[in-house]
C-alpha cells in the first residue's frame, strides 16, 4: 500500500485534549477504511508564519499513514468540515521516516542548547556593541569611534557648471 506523511493543524483555541479527540476521530477514520497509522506526532503549539483564519498560533500534528488514496481523500474531506482544522497538507512518499521527525529532533536539540544555559551575550567581553566590554568595533584603531570631524570644507566655485542641454 502507498505511504503518507500527513500533517494537520489545529486552531490555537482548541485544547489539547479536543486535539487528541480529533487525531483519535482521523485515526478511526484511516483504520475503519483498511489503512493504518504507523507514527503519530504532536509538535505542541507553534507560531505560524502570516496569519490563517485569523490564527496566529496552531497545533501542528504529523500522521504517517499506510493505506490506499481512498482513506487520505475521506480524511481530507473531514478535515474539510472540521471548524477546527486549519490547514492539511498530504505528501505521499517512498518509505516513511524512522525515528523521530525533523521537528521533533529540532525541538530536543533546542532543550539541550538551553540546558547550557546562558545565550551568546555572556561570553567574555560582554554584547557584541558593548563598549565597556571590550568590543573594538571592526579594524579601526580606537574603538571605531572617529569623533567629530570638524567643520566641513568651503566649496570649490571654480568648479564648472554643468553643461546646459542646447538646441540646434
Amino acid at each position: 500500500m502507498p505511504l503518507y506523511e500527513h500533517v494537520f493543524l489545529a486552531r490555537q483555541d482548541a485544547s489539547t485534549q479536543q486535539v487528541e479527540e480529533l487525531t483519535t476521530q482521523i485515526t478511526s477514520v484511516i483504520e475503519g477504511l483498511g489503512g493504518k497509522v504507523v507514527k503519530m506526532e504532536s509538535w505542541g503549539v507553534r507560531s505560524l508564519t502570516y496569519r490563517m483564519h485569523k490564527n496566529r498560533k496552531a497545533h501542528f500534528v504529523l500522521l504517517n499513514i499506510d493505506g490506499p488514496s481512498a482513506v487520505v481523500a475521506e480524511v481530507e474531506r473531514q478535515e474539510r468540515i472540521n471548524e477546527d482544522v486549519i490547514r492539511y497538507l498530504t505528501v505521499r512518499v517512498d518509505e516513511l521516516e524512522e525515528g523521530p521527525s525533523a521537528m521533533m529532533r529540532k525541538a530536543d536539540r533546542d532543550r539541550d542548547r538551553d540546558d547550557r544555559g546562558g545565550f551568546r551575550g555572556d561570553r567574555e567581553g560582554g554584547f557584541r556593541g558593548d563598549r565597556e566590554g571590550g568590543f573594538r568595533g571592526g579594524d579601526r584603531e580606537g574603538g571605531g569611534f572617529r569623533g567629530d570631524r570638524g567643520p566641513r570644507r568651503p566649496r570649490d566655485d571654480a568648479a564648472p557648471a554643468p553643461a546646459a542641454a542646447t538646441e540646434e
